[in-house]
């Protein structure tokens, strides 16, 4: 007896997903990821080490010949990690997403940055996105992880998908799982750090959650894709806020003649309610600058003010011009003007030991140092070179000859890797902006 319509759509889309739970757990399920900057690449090195076969797609013709070649671009990825995966044929890397035809589950890390007016840039997602719509076919897993306002797994990518014919929960699952990765963090990775999930229906986040379970430690289910886009925004929002504070106080404290640092210390030392965070330069990363700017963009498109969001966006941009005014004043202390000085800038990375030169506060801070006249250096083990104003910049190793040539040398970024010790005792005025030397005292040291 044939079935009726409905019933035998039920059973064919029981019968997909099953297929496909069973490929997952047996690692049968040829998995793929789509960007392959730093949070994608620990994602497919995840996957590999679990025993899957993964694809990574990426436009950047460097990285994928870097990876195919078993050499690493990302700092806390060891070489002999990423070279193990490749021989045994469980990464490979390429430039087609032809190769998306013949992928199970997809996951999409690609950038999302903010244009210059501070409204999202979705283009490098939505090419991904119209890239697998090119290539859909029932039984595949697609799961967003790049940073999206909320509403637009729902609102703007599912609809893409549809279009093909085929229904969201029942012949393909889509999910939105916010990436959680903490740059140069040895201790949180991807696998175990809790993967927050929330897709389109019941069955997506199931099948979602059970494809990362076979390689994260703990899945965290939440009831909608909104949801788990929301997750991200209140995590990154907390820090921008609250970074904004730590950057009004440090103002404040050199009005009242208070060490800022000793003042967060002091203050984490309450065994409740208190959390530390501290100040810097400007916010940097492609996180916590650009995340609270989705957030306030699509709050306005709905009518809200988000005005405490938006207040700790402008007291953390302000804060580049402050450290050039903070630099000018050290200088006019010593009888010198910013203009024609020598500044060394210790570090540009907006994360100690690491690489990563994304929304880079440091290139706010030479910009300003050059508008004002001051003739610029920098050292940063991590960054061999620099465009800033149309110009190239290389780093400079920071020797004693060459810091005892400098009026000012200016620590922005705490790299582990300096000779702190020496470094103080061959400055004639060295301004730490991140407290690296708080074991060092000395009237050529002038710390915040």
């Amino acid at each position: 007896m044939e079935l009726p319509e409905h019933v035998a759509a039920i059973t064919h889309s029981k019968h997909i997903g099953r297929e496909l739970a069973r490929k997952i757990r047996d690692r049968s399920a040829n998995v793929g990821v789509i960007g392959l900057g730093y949070a994608g690449l620990h994602l497919a090195l995840e996957m590999a080490d679990k025993g899957f076969r993964v694809t990574g797609i990426d436009i950047d013709g460097s990285k994928v010949e870097s990876i195919n070649a078993g050499i690493s671009y990302v700092v806390d990825v060891q070489n002999e990690r990423l070279y193990s995966a490749v021989a045994a044929k469980n990464l490979r890397a390429t430039q087609s997403f032809a190769s998306v035809e013949f992928l199970d589950t997809i996951s999409i890390c690609v950038p999302t940055p903010v244009r210059k007016t501070k409204d999202p840039n979705l283009s490098y997602m939505m090419a991904a996105v119209q890239a697998v719509h090119n290539h859909l076919r029932p039984g595949k897993l697609i799961v967003l992880e790049s940073t999206i306002y909320p509403g637009t797994t729902r609102e703007t990518v599912l609809p893409i998908f549809e279009k093909s014919g085929l229904k969201a929960g029942r012949e393909f699952f889509l999910a939105y799982s916010p990436k959680r990765l903490n740059l140069g963090n040895t201790t949180y990775m991807t696998r175990n750090i809790p993967k927050v999930i929330g897709g389109m229906t019941s069955r997506c986040t199931a099948l979602a959650a059970l494809f990362y379970r076979q390689f994260v430690d703990r899945i965290i289910p939440v009831s909608s894709s909104e949801s788990a886009e929301m997750v991200r925004f209140l995590e990154n929002t907390l820090r921008s806020v609250n970074i904004g504070l730590a950057n009004e106080m440090v103002r404040m404290c050199l009005k009242f003649g208070a060490n800022i640092w000793e003042v967060i210390e002091a203050a984490k030392t309450e065994p409740f309610g208190f959390m530390g965070f501290y100040l810097g330069p400007r916010l940097g990363g492609h996180c916590i600058p650009v995340d609270p700017y989705y957030l306030t963009w699509k709050a306005k498109m709905n009518g809200f003010e988000p005005r405490l969001i938006e207040l700790a966006g402008y007291i953390n941009s302000q804060m580049p011009a402050f450290t050039v005014s903070h630099v000018t004043d050290a200088l006019n202390q010593r009888q010198k003007s910013l203009k024609g000085s020598r500044i060394l800038v210790l570090g540009v990375t907006y994360k100690r030991n690491t690489n990563d030169i994304r929304e880079l506060p440091a290139l706010e801070v030479l910009h300003g140092l050059y508008e004002k006249g001051a003739i610029v250096y920098y050292s940063d083990p991590y960054v061999p070179s620099l465009e800033i104003d149309n110009r190239t910049l290389k780093s400079a190793e920071a020797t004693p000859e060459v810091l005892q040539s400098m009026d000012c040398v200016l620590v922005l970024t705490d790299h582990s890797t300096f000779d702190y010790e020496m470094i103080a005792a061959n400055s004639l005025l060295l301004l730490d902006k991140r407290n690296a030397l708080k074991d060092f005292s000395g009237s050529n040291v002038i710390r915040l």
